[in-house]
């Protein structure tokens, strides 16, 4: 499976696939790791189940072996999922009393997602959904981390900084915060290594 990405203005990824079991499970690994590489706060799980809903729905109503793409776009406090198939039947919601897998995929959609919706285009249709920024610990660390730096030593000069500039001087800011915890833990009896292994541990936990 290959796919590109564009940064500017937005972050956006584009990941081609086959309607078939196999391609979807990929499909998703894949998407799940694009979204922790870009740190984008929305709960992963959750994009993965309506990964898997959207992918599922081209395989067992476009048929299997069709040539979908999946678009991950991360704009603003909104995360946007789109596949689009060459089909131009729209999926419609299940009906009272119809055993339709397709319909239930849809009212996933309507439950998880803050919109959706689906759309004829030149080459098919896409089907499309919206995750909002979500408020768990991976984000709260983050947005912690950000206060702690803004207000650490030097933080004039680095908040009138822009850019790459400012990003280059609150990272100058977190080596110097690190090195005082360090000393901080030495002068109480702690060993440095041990703090740093212990945070490198919680780290990677949660980055996993």
């Amino acid at each position: 499976m290959t796919g590109y990405e564009v940064t500017e203005p937005r972050l956006r990824c584009v990941l081609p696939f086959e309607a078939a079991p196999a391609e979807v499970r990929l499909l998703r690994r894949a998407a799940a790791k694009q979204l922790r590489q870009w740190g984008a706060p929305v709960a992963v799980d959750e994009a993965e189940l309506l990964i898997t809903e959207l992918a599922t729905n081209v395989v067992k109503h476009v048929g299997g072996g069709a040539s979908a793409t999946l678009i991950l776009e991360w704009k603003g406090e909104r995360l946007r999922l789109e596949v689009h198939d060459k089909s131009e039947t729209l999926p419609l919601p299940k009906r009272a009393g119809h055993d339709d897998v397709c319909g239930r995929g849809l009212h996933l959609l309507a439950s998880l997602a803050v919109d959706w919706g689906t759309v004829l285009t030149a080459a098919g249709k896409a089907v499309w959904c919206e995750i909002s920024a979500g408020t768990g610990a991976a984000c709260q660390r983050m947005e912690r981390a950000l206060a702690v730096l803004e207000n650490y030593q030097d933080v004039g000069r680095a908040s009138a900084l822009q850019g790459g500039r400012r990003d280059q001087g609150l990272a100058e800011s977190a080596v110097a915060l690190i090195a005082d915890l360090l000393h901080w833990s030495a002068a109480r009896g702690h060993d440095p290594d041990d703090i740093l292994d212990r945070a490198q541990m919680h780290y990677e936990a949660e980055a996993a």
